[in-house]
């Protein structure tokens, strides 16, 4: 219904003759009165839904489209009525400005390709995300955000939160501003921390805002733009604060995070002088307490991890552990040489671009896998050449102790070496890629490695024995790491099902890289028929090897090899070339293929009776993350 047209109607027409006397002097209760009379709040409460956002709710299906007809529709999304015994913050982008860097930019021409800005928002467990708009100096923000206030503590969750219960809620609205380029390629441009408790002091439970954006990393000084936000109370407070009891309560939170975290501070330097008290060697091995986030903020390692439950989006540690393999791998951007930039991300920034450095797969693996119950902790050290990495480890309720490689998914079993056994006394050869290691934590303990040799190989992981492992205090750590124990702690966002359709995706990549292939044949003079049957029957092999990385176990080959024999006729040569990618681009993945001479060579493939075969699987995870395999494949007669 068009509530704004009718409310517009009956300001005109009834409103003009019942108070024409009085124009001047209407209040918002008369208009509000009228508006009663004829019936008109009544039916638009009635009527009133709000959008769902796409991110954290279940989409409702649609036919599947056919194999070689896609869908561009987008799908419907559910509704759901506002409940009225909740506290809503109704948070309106109204506008952007100020966005300098594209000052030169000229207007996109009708459907054009342009860059585009995305706002993802993260409140107390709610994730949202804004409508792409295209990248300008004034970017035409247009999008409002309901956020649910609810005290989740002391039982008060079905009651609605007052004024006071809501100045005591200290999470902030962290807003991140992603770019995707024409390529399908993200960037993080701003992460921003949103003070939203300014509207608690509002008499009309309304304020407007400039929030000023400024860059990430070695620009976290310089402004990127600014945001006109306005914020609603949804219903009114009946009681609101002073402005002077809010910035009073402002300013006792920094006073004690500041305090903790000075605390903190002062125990760590106390600590790391011990610790090379015990050895000089020490001042060299990789024990790293704080580490700086995309804003430049130093925090407490231990910080960036907390338990992490999936709910049904993983069923297993192997295939948390997938899931944060097939997120993309991208270093700190650095302007100029000089070397790698360490940039640790918050969970937000990093699920919300799709990518990261090791550090940051690190951190959520050790967390899933914390979720999952396991004693996970992140491992700092080194790998060949010297090189920095980071890692994560699991203690079996045995003491066995594995690595996983939060960047392949790989897995391997710790058996160390003692260099005290004779000569003769055959010694387990290590599988890992790791050389050194300095530190191991998680969301509780931090343990320096204070063992003579820091060589992983001879390491013993027994972090209950002091004389190995010297920990820090787990009170000083809960101080300033544990949830709600300062306010300068980003809170932890809830994982998000996937929105992608696996089956449209694979037949989408699949069209695009025939097309792609007749193209290139073209070029060779060469003519081009497909085998729809052989492409088909590549489908078992692409599964198989998604299994066999999730799981560690390989099923379902002899039945591949079988179905092949029969499809091939005798006389006949076959070749398959199967490759893995983490991203949906067809042009960048037919471009790797080519480089691979086993693929070129059945891509350019001569012959007799020459049938060319493509299959594209897309195995789509959490979040926007998906393994996409393809395989090609040629059969033809073998003339000698």
């Amino acid at each position: 219904m068009d509530v704004h047209g009718k409310i517009r109607e009956v300001l005109a027409e009834s409103l003009r003759e019942e108070f024409r006397t009085e124009s001047q002097q209407l209040s918002e209760e008369d208009l509000m009165k009228a508006l009663r009379q004829r019936g008109i709040v009544d039916e638009v409460m009635k009527e009133l839904h709000f959008m769902e956002d796409r991110d954290t709710r279940e989409l409702t299906s649609t036919p599947k489209p056919a194999t070689h007809f896609i869908d561009k529709e987008p799908r419907t999304l559910k509704k759901t009525n506002v409940d009225p015994t909740r506290r809503y913050l109704h948070l309106q982008v109204l506008s952007g400005k100020a966005f300098l860097e594209h000052l030169q930019e000229s207007d996109p021409l009708p459907g054009q390709a342009c860059s585009t800005f995305t706002l993802c928002l993260h409140f107390r467990n709610q994730r949202f995300r804004s409508k792409p708009v295209p990248c300008a100096c004034e970017p035409d923000f247009q999008d409002g955000f309901l956020l649910e206030v609810h005290k989740d503590s002391l039982g008060d969750g079905s009651r609605m939160a007052d004024a006071t219960t809501m100045l005591s809620i200290c999470d902030p609205v962290q807003l991140v501003l992603l770019k995707t380029d024409t390529s399908g390629e993200t960037s993080l441009v701003s992460s921003h921390f949103l003070e939203w408790r300014s509207v608690l002091g509002t008499e009309k439970g309304a304020t407007s805002l400039v929030v000023e954006l400024l860059g990430v990393g070695a620009e976290c000084k310089v402004s990127v733009g600014i945001l006109n936000v306005k914020l609603e109370l949804y219903p009114l407070l009946n009681k609101t604060l002073s402005q002077e009891v809010i910035n009073t309560q402002f300013t006792l939170e920094r006073q004690k995070t500041a305090e903790k975290e000075r605390l903190f501070l002062v125990y760590a330097k106390q600590w790391w002088r011990e610790y090379l008290q015990i050895r000089p060697s020490h001042n060299s091995r990789l024990v790293k307490i704080f580490a700086q986030d995309e804003n430049w903020v130093n925090r407490p390692v231990c910080s960036y991890i907390r338990p992490l439950r999936a709910g049904r989006l993983l069923d297993t540690p192997r295939q948390a552990a997938r899931f944060v393999n097939v997120l993309g791998y991208e270093r700190a951007p650095t302007v100029g040489g000089g070397g790698k930039q360490e940039q640790w991300c918050t969970l937000l920034a990093f699920l919300c671009r799709n990518k990261g450095d090791c550090e940051d797969h690190c951190n959520l693996l050790c967390s899933l896998l914390l979720g999952f119950g396991l004693d996970a902790y992140v491992c700092v050290g080194t790998k060949g050449r010297g090189q920095a990495h980071t890692w994560v480890m699991t203690c079996g309720t045995d003491g066995a102790i594995t690595f996983w490689e939060s960047l392949t998914g790989h897995r391997y079993v710790h058996k160390p070496i003692n260099p005290d056994d004779p000569p003769m006394v055959e010694q387990p050869k290590p599988l890992y890629p790791y050389k050194t290691i300095g530190c191991v934590f998680n969301h509780k303990r931090f343990l320096a490695n204070s063992q003579p040799l820091d060589a992983v190989e001879v390491c013993v992981f027994d972090l209950h024995d002091e004389s190995r492992w010297k920990p820090m205090s787990e009170e000083a750590i809960k101080s300033v790491c544990s949830p709600g124990s300062i306010a300068s702690l980003p809170p932890f966002p809830p994982l998000c099902g996937s929105l992608l359709d696996a089956a449209t995706e694979s037949n989408e990549i699949e069209l695009q890289l025939r097309v792609l292939v007749l193209e290139h044949r073209k070029d060779l003079g060469l003519t081009t028929v497909w085998d729809d049957q052989l492409s088909y029957l590549l489908s078992p092999a692409l599964a198989s090897y998604e299994i066999e990385r999730t799981t560690g176990i390989s099923a379902g080959n002899e039945e591949f090899q079988d179905c092949i024999r029969r499809a091939v006729p005798d006389g006949h040569t076959f070749k398959g070339f199967p490759i893995h990618f983490v991203h949906r681009n067809a042009r960048r993945a037919f471009a790797t293929c080519l480089r691979s001479p086993f693929c070129d060579e059945i891509i350019s493939c001569r012959g007799d009776q020459m049938r060319l075969a493509v299959r594209v699987r897309v195995y789509t995870y959490p979040e926007a993350a998906c393994a996409v395999w393809i395989m090609f494949a040629c059969k033809y007669r073998s003339v000698l």
